[in-house]
């Protein structure tokens, strides 16, 4: 990949900064407000369970970052199953508490959607702050670039218009939409590689597989949830 690329690759050491734009991302949205009603332990809950879900994807996926640190993607190489995170539901109980089952509402109702196709999934999208959308572009764009060499499509869900008119402009289609636990409707968004053979054999670099399953996203919200 060109060093003219505007996104790096991440690495483990990048783990503690991907959560910090994941949770500064969500803590102000209405799904993050949904899903930790205490303002006060919003952020603190948010970072926990992101990072629970950014170190399975540094195992079973990939995770990019703008050159300058200011936002990441998440992705799940969804070719074939992945297990949970070790221990998840225990894992998230105790840094959740009475909020677990929010979390685990909102992943049951992505993954009841999630595509049976082999493909890989953008759980997570995190630019926070001021500018946040064109970094998100930027960020995407770079990562796009990244994930279509794999020659297998790539999905992800939009819970806000300006998510969903994001990946639009980045050659996601829109399917049909469906209600969350949060009161709005997700938008499923599906992207081809421009390498796509229209086979799951297209994929020349791993095997695929029927997925049985999956995590969660939009713009800031595909983990925390399964």
């Amino acid at each position: 990949m060109s060093a003219n690329t505007p996104v790096v690759r991440a690495r483990w050491c990048d783990t503690g900064r991907i959560v910090d734009l994941v949770s500064n991302t969500l803590s102000p949205s209405a799904l993050g407000a949904w899903l930790v009603p205490d303002e006060s332990r919003r952020p603190a809950v948010l970072a926990a369970v992101a990072r629970i879900w950014v170190e399975h994807a540094l195992l079973f996926g990939d995770a990019f970052l703008l050159r300058d640190g200011s936002a990441a993607t998440i992705w799940f190489h969804r070719y074939r199953p992945i297990p949970a995170p070790a221990r998840y539901v225990d894992r998230l109980a105790q840094v959740c508490g009475a909020y677990q089952e929010r979390f685990l509402d909102l992943g049951r109702a992505l993954a009841a959607r999630s595509p049976a196709e082999p493909h890989n999934h953008l759980a997570m999208l995190a630019a926070p702050g001021a500018h946040g959308m064109r970094r998100a572009a930027a960020v995407l764009a770079g990562a796009q670039r990244w994930m279509d060499t794999l020659s297998l499509p790539t999905y992800t869900e939009a819970l806000t218009d300006a998510d969903r008119d994001l990946y639009r402009r980045h050659g996601y289609t829109e399917r049909d939409g469906f209600p969350v636990p949060d009161g709005t409707t997700a938008r499923p968004m599906w992207r081809l590689s421009p390498f796509w053979t229209g086979r799951s054999g297209g994929n020349t670099r791993w095997p695929a597989g029927r997925l049985t399953g999956r995590t969660l996203n939009g713009r800031t919200s595909e983990w925390a949830l399964r």
